[in-house]
């Protein structure tokens, strides 16, 4: 009785007579310190009788056993869900009362289960007791320096029953079995979109709540998300920590996704192929788009008037329109502008570069669209008139100008030269090549 009281003091006390020899952690009581000096002997006196586990805590085996006979014998009033363990209903009860007993001494957070307050009390204390035997990384949580463990040993317990992928974590499995049942359970409730996961319904909230949580320390920038907040922090550090192996200097700041992307510019790989056509793609974005030429989808409809685009980028741009905005200004004249690439070519009027080259004529032009009107101007300088009768020859020039990747053809009826005013037959075609936006 004796030895109850002096155990009980201890929690008013805070006394912790028993020293771990191992570390320099103490304890109330002896059995605690005995449980404790497994972690660092490895000792699991507790086999299970059904496989060949064992553990370090009777309690432990306890929870274990159940899984081989299915024994649930704490039931929810609440719910119809049922437990193995009295203390694990006691902390699911909580979700049901909204009773979060446990309080941070550091902050004004509160918690349903007493091992969540401690995990997150070592937020403010910088504590990380479990460290990893294979580097030098350390842990809050022992559950997170288990999963850790997996990298280095290559343990992919959770294996998918759909295909032949395997994970670390249970987590990641139950995200990945979604992409072939199609289960999308978060639903977002402004606009109805249903997500795969939490945290990607949590970013699409804040479009609608224009709640930008991540600010930057070195500009008034705030940002949706912390990724984004990071490679923006880079423009003022300057770091460009992603490097190509085909350039001579080019280094990138944004992410390795962009340098990957990057590299199939001089790899030439397209390996997102659509699956109505024979098309590739070098990204998955500009597939996405492609897709919707077959299926007609247009996605993001004008506030303004009834019309609808595939892209949000051109939808962007149309809005314009309504809103008279003028956003890309000419740094040599007072003009403005609604697009970036029209500002880009009116910005060779003041250059006076000339990139799209003709190989067939001694000509150059500001824009890809020049061809046509040099061609029809070039026509009609040479006015020719079709034979009424049946067209003796076709000649078929074709005008390539390199940089444009502007092909143009023109066909016409055999023709002589005439003082008449009358125009041949003219059949003018451009064929321009899709430009991939992310090259």
């Amino acid at each position: 009785m004796l030895h109850n009281l002096e155990s009980h003091t201890r929690i008013h006390t805070g006394e912790k007579p028993y020293r771990c020899s191992h570390c320099d952690k103490s304890f109330k009581h002896t059995n605690t310190l005995k449980k404790h000096t497994r972690i660092h002997t490895g000792e699991k006196p507790y086999q299970c009788r059904y496989c060949d586990k064992s553990f370090t805590q009777k309690s432990h085996l306890k929870i274990h056993t159940s899984i081989h006979t299915g024994d649930k014998p704490y039931q929810c009033s609440h719910c119809d869900k049922s437990f193995t363990m009295l203390y694990i209903l006691e902390n699911h009860t909580r979700i049901h009362s909204g009773e979060k007993p446990y309080q941070c001494s550091h902050c004004d957070k509160s918690f349903t289960q007493k091992s969540h307050l401690k995990s997150h009390t070592r937020i403010h204390t910088g504590e990380k007791p479990y460290q990893c035997s294979h580097c030098d990384k350390s842990f809050t949580q022992a559950y997170t320096l288990k999963i850790h463990t997996r990298i280095h040993t290559g343990e992919k317990p959770y294996q998918c029953s759909h295909c032949d992928k395997s994970f670390t974590t249970l987590y990641n499995l139950e995200r990945h079995n979604r992409i072939h049942t199609g289960e999308k359970p978060y639903q977002c409730s402004h606009c109805g979109k249903s997500f795969t996961e939490n945290k990607t319904l949590k970013k699409h909230t804040r479009i609608h709540t224009g709640e930008k949580p991540y600010q930057c320390s070195h500009c008034d920038n705030s940002f949706t998300q912390n990724y984004t907040l990071k490679i923006h922090t880079r423009i003022h550090t300057g770091e460009k920590p992603y490097h190509c192996s085909h350039c001579d200097n080019l280094s990138l700041s944004q992410s390795y996704i962009i340098l990957k992307s990057h590299t199939r510019i001089h790899t030439g790989e397209k390996p997102h192929r659509c699956s109505l056509c024979d098309k590739s793609f070098k990204h998955t974005n500009t597939l996405k788009n492609h897709t919707r030429i077959h299926t007609g989808q247009k996605p993001y409809q004008c506030s303004h008037c009834d019309k609808s685009f595939t892209m949000l980028y051109n939808l962007e741009n149309h809005t314009r329109i309504h809103s008279g905005e003028k956003p890309y200004q000419c740094s040599h004249c007072d003009k403005s502008f609604t697009q970036k690439s029209h500002l880009k070519t009116h910005t060779r009027i003041h250059t006076g570069e000339k990139p799209y080259q003709c190989s067939h004529f001694d000509k150059s032009f500001t824009d890809n669209s020049s061809p046509t009107s040099y061609i029809k101007t070039l026509h009609r300088q040479h006015r020719c008139t079709a034979k009424e009768k049946k067209m003796d020859s076709k000649i078929s020039d074709t005008y390539s100008f390199s940089e444009s990747k502007v092909e143009v053809n023109v066909e016409q009826t055999d023709c002589e030269t005439s003082e008449t005013d009358s125009l041949s037959e003219l059949k003018i075609e451009v064929k321009e090549e899709p430009i991939d936006m992310y090259e």
